[in-house]
């Protein structure tokens, strides 16, 4: 008689599903054309009825079935019961089929930590530059980010009505990635994607530290991510607070599947243990390939005005 897959695939499984869930939730939404807009702390940071119906699905679905688990969301919402139309019981069959790596086999429910942004590249949303949007579910163990799942619920929207919507990539340390092309960025062309909403002095002088051949300034820390992996660009350069723990434990996961690289501006590190503070203090620096090259380009000045945690 085989045993039950381990507790990481079985997390993995569910979070893909309910990732699947909650790209048709943000999808319904946008169709009514009442998105429920409210500022957070100002014109930059919003949260809409997505934002808040997702992460209801996403937490109280994971919750149910894994009750052991920290699970811990961008929003803060007030303790309610759920609907039980938002809860996803289902598991994604592929993984459950893949052998788990030999160093999570034995991972117990209760050493994972969930991180979930229900609507990365929220001001995106509002303004119609759907493709800049993701759902993002990230797995943590012993602070380390293992594991992720991004949904891109209008990938395809630009191909017109009638285009299928929609995909979900998911990554697991010693698994791999998948639900996309890997490629890299033609000819050693150095593309640096960043942000296009939260700019200032210090994001544009490390911008151009890279002497770049190509600048992309896009909303959403998992849309920079599929940038890097699908080779439309070659760094993910963020030198300025404001990405939080959920926006880049998911992302990392994926990349570092197939090898890329996330860390602080410093070339250290993030933790994602359940006690850590939420903010990426020290800014972001990820790259596919040649992490060295565009690490060492970072200004001593940057280095010196974002501190690391």
């Amino acid at each position: 008689m085989s045993s039950s897959p381990a507790v990481l695939m079985r997390l993995m499984a569910s979070a893909f599903a309910v990732a699947e869930r909650a790209g048709g939730i943000v999808r319904d939404i946008l169709k009514t054309g009442d998105l429920g807009i409210v500022e957070k702390t100002g014109a930059n940071d919003l949260q809409t009825k997505a934002d808040r119906l997702v992460q209801q699905c996403i937490c109280s679905s994971l919750t149910r079935m894994f009750p052991k688990v920290t699970i811990i969301g961008e929003e803060d919402l007030p303790s309610h019961d759920v609907e039980e139309n938002l809860i996803e019981s289902g598991q994604f069959e592929e993984i459950l089929q893949r052998v788990c790596p030999g160093e999570y086999s034995g991972v117990r429910e209760e050493e994972l930590v969930v991180w979930v942004d229900p609507l990365d590249g929220t001001k995106e949303y509002t303004e119609g530059l759907l493709d800049h949007v993701t759902v993002l579910i990230g797995i943590a163990y012993e602070g380390k980010a293992i594991a992720g799942v991004i949904n891109q619920p209008f990938h395809n929207y630009e191909l017109g009505p009638s285009a299928s919507l929609g995909r979900t990539l998911w990554g697991i340390l010693g698994v791999g990635s998948f639900g996309f092309e890997l490629r890299e960025v033609a000819d050693g062309r150095r593309i640096v994607t960043t942000t296009r909403s939260h700019s200032n002095q210090l994001v544009t002088e490390c911008v151009n530290a890279m002497e770049p051949h190509q600048v992309i300034r896009v909303g959403g820390a998992g849309n920079k991510i599929i940038q890097l992996i699908e080779g439309k660009a070659s760094a993910y350069v963020f030198a300025s607070p404001g990405c939080k723990k959920w926006d880049t434990c998911a992302p990392e996961a994926i990349l570092h599947a197939v090898g890329g690289k996330l860390t602080d501006m410093h070339g250290k590190p993030y933790r994602y243990h359940k006690d850590v503070k939420h903010m990426n203090s020290a800014g972001v620096l990820a790259t596919l390939r040649d992490f060295e090259f565009y690490a060492s380009r970072v200004p001593e000045a940057v280095k010196q005005a974002l501190k690391s945690d």
